[in-house]
């Protein structure tokens, strides 16, 4: 073994390792935030996660949790492991694929390479890969379970073996070579569909191999064919092969009469039989390139069977079934994607289009007697005519979306945006701020971790920020060492391997701004998305590797002592990687944080035995499927995921037993509950039931399809509407009040009937479940709101809701004026004081991102508050107090730094006589928001948001320090909050 080759395996292993070690040190130990719980959970059973799923990873996260030994508390460790082996394994390919592309440019075969080329070859691999493994968003994906992680190691190793096989000079050797990529292709489908873009620009190696003397027209011929080899994988393989499946079985079960999965089991001997023997004639025919390309089909598809447990498992119902992609017509759904919204890329509709038609696109099949039968279409809708625009940037249908569209482009209500429109919100927003801004923190520096922080650049020293910035350990600044490091490198390679050179250039572009194009992100996201462009942070570390080439250049003509330059060469290379760990760890280390756990538990403690939960997406209820699913908590509470409530195939869910749910209760028959019926229920008020309608008599017309609440729909089919704003609902108070659900207090409030204002609005199938579930329950269940939906989400029963922890219970009793809910401070209490846990929060050497410090810590916060002021409302100051010093004590500022809500405890501390303790918080937070927006002032920069909340911290603090007679401390806070009114020109005369 020569020496390069011996150093090249020890280092590259020692790279893998040190990436290793950092990724176990700071990886989260539970299940985190977003996806993550949703994951573990399915993972840890082999359930269904949301479209398009990631079936691969699932069955790797599997194996990983085993190693949990039947300890369910440590399954969310072991399958965030998967992150962090599949993460360290990327920095290994990585390395590898430098050392081997700065061989190339040296220029020597690998036997002839000399110990100080050897080293610098050597140093570039390690700081390219270093400094992608401590670079900001990979990092942070390689710390939980995510399926970015393995996604990337798939990403990394088809790169390296691509140029693997450019140097493999036997051809039967080099043919196995792309059999092999084709196979790791094939499985990343089954991990991320990200890993496909870089197929064209690898499709360039090839054309370079084969071709020794390339042209333009050759690379752009090479460059369409791969993008050829890519259309056939995304659109004829992943979704067209179980498409034409589906036609299949379709043909042989409707029109033949064959039983279920006779035409699929058909088809699939039928291509399968054609593809045999098609390998066989190519091999017969000695077509060497045909029988390659037939092969690679083979394995792409043996890389993609691992879709085959999506199918499976789906047909046995497990609790996670998202689309209940359980027969191939379903499954061909799931994979499309086609519960999401998609946006218009080349030509199409903007905001301000209005749909004028809508016809009947593709049918959707259901099972049915025997038969597949059609329940309803895909809408095709048709625009005004002219509002079809070439490449739209601008399009989205969710709330809201159109004023972002109007103020971040300045067009008027109801004006059409043109091409420049379209251009300046691309550049502006999708390529500036949702790339090249996380592009920058990556390689630059991140002003902090709160959503949407903009750049640190070299010369913005600490003293430029307030406080709230450079205690954020999100506040990191890398002086810009490793983009210049990268652009030397880019350079250098322009030098000295263009043809490489293209190829990289196309992967950064196709897996940065090419993604951008394609994603055509809306105005606002709910969280941020740097880790979609990992691709291209990845190619730019390659360049980092060949940056360390052009330091070792340049002081070779620089400087004489070869001992000397060696030194300076490993100081100036490595300083690059080693500020970004020295940097980032503090934010990346996400061990010994349990938040996420812990709030899903005290969501589920809220409640009590037997309950139905009304929760939103995402962070309302992937924690809680974490914990039901794997660590068994409170099985008996039926999780109600708000924004599936209106799909068939979870209303299906909703209706069997799950753990220790029974089936929820629901008048309504499947009919009236599948797709295309009831989407929408709008609101046309009938004079007859103006005053009130019945709730059940209204469900039961709604069942009949009773004409008297029918309206036709421009489609032409008939749709139920919602007659009236006032529904009742009938109580048998005498059973209600057996129960012993309702407070003592609250007993003379007790009637026969509930009636509330439901509003104007229409209804959507999701809120027509949670009415027929209220009212078919008949309150044998209790039945819960998280507190983290909303208002909006609530039917309007607000004065019906009773505040037990973090969730709203719903009670048949009106507390007049309750806006938001009536504390009921005996049962809250209990549920706080007792049963919730805050593990960690008040340590500050735990690092909470703004995830943790947003709706969890809020939720508290807000939770805290309610009930102690419910307590001193009650005159139960005893309790009042150790509520306040709880919330104070397990969330402090040090840790969780005090924030609108927070600022609320001022005058309950004032009002326990605790003066001191309310003086130095009013002190720290008015200190803190002088500090923000003078530096808002200063820079410019008016964020409205943080305006409005320092401004709202700082009057409260002034009112309450004039409620508590702290004159001194009033006139000195009122002094800074009427400096800071007046300076955002927010002052009127009388405030």
């Amino acid at each position: 073994m020569t020496f390069f080759k011996k150093w090249n395996n020890i280092t590259g292993w020692a790279v893998f390792f040190t990436a290793f070690v950092t990724y176990l040190l700071t990886m989260e130990r539970t299940a985190s935030f977003w996806d993550c719980g949703e994951f573990i959970a399915a993972a840890f059973k082999l359930q269904v996660p949301h479209p398009p799923g990631a079936p691969f990873f699932l069955l790797v996260g599997r194996l990983f949790s085993l190693l949990a030994f039947g300890d369910v508390t440590r399954v969310a460790y072991w399958v965030n492991m998967v992150s962090v082996v599949s993460s360290a394994f990327t920095i290994l390919f990585l390395f590898w694929t430098i050392t081997l592309l700065v061989r190339k440019l040296i220029g020597n075969p690998e036997q002839e390479v000399s110990k100080p080329d050897a080293i610098i070859v050597i140093l570039s691999g390690v700081t390219g890969a270093l400094a992608y493994a401590w670079s900001d968003s990979f990092w942070f994906s390689a710390a939980e379970a995510e399926v970015y992680g393995l996604s990337s190691f798939f990403t990394a190793i088809v790169i390296w073996a691509v140029f693997k096989w450019e140097q493999t000079k036997d051809a039967a050797t080099a043919n196995r070579w792309l059999i092999l990529i084709a196979y790791l292709i094939g499985i990343s489908i089954g991990v991320h569909l990200l890993n496909l873009v870089t197929i064209p620009a690898l499709a360039l190696i090839y054309y370079y191999k084969k071709y020794p003397k390339p042209t333009v027209k050759g690379r752009i011929m090479a460059f369409c064919g791969g993008l050829v080899v890519l259309a056939i994988i995304n659109s004829g393989i992943i979704p067209g092969l179980p498409d034409l499946a589906g036609k299949f079985e379709i043909f042989f079960v409707n029109a033949l009469g064959l039983p279920y999965n006779f035409g699929i089991a058909f088809f699939v001997i039928l291509f399968l039989g054609t593809l045999s023997w098609a390998i066989r004639h190519a091999h017969k025919k000695e077509k060497v390139l045909l029988n390659t390309a037939l092969l690679s089909l083979v394995f792409v598809l043996i890389g993609y069977s691992s879709y085959m447990m999506v199918l499976v498992r789906s047909e046995y119902n497990p609790p996670i079934n998202e689309n209940n992609p359980s027969d191939v017509l379903r499954f061909v759904s799931y994979l499309k994607r086609e519960q999401y919204e998609s946006r218009p890329l080349l030509y199409g509709p903007s905001f301000t289009s209005k749909p004028v038609t809508q016809e009947h696109g593709a049918p959707v099949y259901r099972k049915k007697d025997g038969k597949y039968v059609i329940i309803d279409y895909r809408p095709v809708y048709g625009y005004e005519p002219g509002s079809n625009i070439l490449f739209p940037r601008m399009y989205s249908a969710q709330p809201g979306h159109p004023q972002l569209y109007q103020q971040m482009t300045g067009l008027a209500e109801g004006q059409q945006p043109t091409m420049r429109h379209n251009l300046a919100y691309l550049f502006g927003h999708q390529i500036g701020h949702m790339y090249w801004r996380y592009f920058l923190w990556n390689f630059v520096g991140r002003e902090s971790d709160q959503e949407g922080a903009g750049t640190v650049l070299p010369w913005q020293v600490p003293s430029q920020f307030p406080s709230s910035i450079t205690n954020n350990k999100g506040h990191n600044n890398f002086f810009m060492l490793p983009l210049l490091l990268g652009l030397a490198g880019l350079l250098w390679m322009y030098r000295k391997r263009r043809d490489d050179l293209v190829v990289l250039t196309l992967m950064f572009v196709l897996t940065g701004v090419g993604l951008v194009i394609y994603l055509n992100s809306p105005p606002t996201e709910p969280r941020e998305r740097d880790y979609i462009y990992v691709g291209s942070f990845y190619i730019f570390c390659i360049w980092i590797g060949f940056g360390v080439m052009a330091v070792a250049g340049f002081l070779q003509k620089a400087v004489k002592k070869a001992t000397l330059r060696t030194t300076l060469t490993v100081a100036a290379s490595l300083s690059v990687p080693l500020i970004m760990v020295a940097k980032g760890w503090d934010n990346h280390d996400r061990s010994n944080r349990y938040h996420s756990v812990d709030f899903a538990r005290n969501l589920l403690n809220s409640c009590a035995p037997n309950a139905i939960l009304f929760t939103g997406g995402d962070n309302d209820t992937f924690p809680l499927w974490y914990l039901q699913e794997v660590e068994g908590v409170r099985t008996d509470v039926r999780v109600c995921v708000q924004t599936f409530l209106g799909l068939d195939w979870y209303i299906e869910q909703l209706k069997r037993k799950t753990n220790k749910s029974e089936p929820l209760p629901l008048s309504l028959d499947m009919d009236d509950y599948a797709m295309g019926k009831n989407d929408f229920v709008p609101f046309y008020e009938v004079p007859s039931v103006k005053s009130g309608i019945n709730l059940k008599e209204y469900l039961e017309l709604v069942n009949q399809e009773n004409k008297a609440i029918q309206v036709p729909l421009t489609s032409g089919d008939m749709t139920s509407i919602l007659p009236s704003s006032t529904l009742f609902l009938p109580v048998d108070a005498e059973k209600v009040k057996s129960m012993n659900i309702i407070k003592s207090a609250l007993l003379p409030m007790l009637s026969d009937s509930m009636s509330w204002n439901i509003g104007t609005k229409d209804l959507y199938k999701s809120d027509l479940v949670m009415l027929d579930i209220i009212a078919t329950n008949n309150w044998k269940r209790p039945v819960y709101f998280s507190s983290t939906m909303g208002a909006t989400h609530n039917l309007g029963l607000q004065e019906y809701m009773q505040l037990e922890g973090y969730t709203y219970r719903l009670l048949p009793v009106r507390v007049q004026g309750a806006s938001d809910g009536y504390v009921n401070a005996e049962i809250m209490y209990d549920n706080m004081m007792k049963k919730m846990k805050w593990r960690s929060l008040n340590d500050p050497n735990v690092y909470y991102d703004d995830t943790y410090r947003g709706s969890p810590v809020a939720t508290a916060r807000i939770s805290f508050l309610r009930l102690a002021g419910q307590l001193i409302a009650e005159n139960d100051l005893k309790k009042a107090r150790e509520v306040v010093n709880t919330a104070m004590t397990v969330m402090p500022d040090d840790t969780i730094p005090f924030d609108q809500f927070s600022v609320g405890f001022l005058g309950m501390l004032f009002d326990l006589g605790e003066d001191k303790k309310a003086l130095d918080s009013a002190r720290t937070m008015a200190l803190r928001s002088d500090e923000n927006l003078s530096w808002i002032q200063k820079n410019g920069g008016v964020r409205n948001r943080d305006v409005n909340v320092d401004l709202y911290i700082l009057q409260t603090i002034v009112q309450e320090c004039k409620r508590a007679k702290q004159e001194a401390a009033a006139q000195q806070y009122d002094a800074i909050f009427r400096k800071h009114l007046l300076a955002f020109n927010m002052y009127t005369a009388g405030n």
